[in-house]
């Protein structure tokens, strides 16, 4: 068992925050795995060429994708003051949400579930 109150324990663990420019998008309507494989694509790469990725890629998550990248670009640039040719996408992850359950009307009275799933997708910057 851990050792300490409560809030000491959620003390020391909110001490070592990161400090690097991220923006995050919560229940985005789309599955983690079709925004996986947008996010596979600009990992590590520098945000100039992970935007030109995301605007020519057919994906429709790559647009949602898009504005959450140049989201994490103002951030950097407006809270930490860092310049945008030094940047790259350091951390792209997405995060199973909430499903919502819907029902789809089959033959012989019979209803099958529909299931709509939720992601949280997250993007981290960080400095060359």
């Amino acid at each position: 068992m851990a050792k300490g109150h409560r809030s000491q324990i959620k003390r020391a663990r909110n001490e070592v925050k990161d400090a690097r420019p991220s923006a995050k998008l919560s229940y985005a309507r789309i599955s983690t795995t079709k925004a996986a494989f947008v996010l596979d694509a600009i990992r590590g790469k520098d945000v100039e060429s992970a935007l030109a990725i995301l605007n020519y890629n057919p994906r429709y998550a790559s647009g949602v994708i898009k504005k959450l990248l140049e989201s994490a670009i103002a951030n950097a640039e407006n809270n930490s003051g860092l310049s945008r040719e030094n940047l790259y996408v350091a951390e792209c992850y997405a995060n199973k949400g909430p499903t919502m359950k819907r029902i789809q009307p089959r033959a012989q009275g019979r209803a099958y579930r529909i299931e709509k799933r939720m992601s949280h997708i997250t993007v981290v910057l960080d400095e060359r």
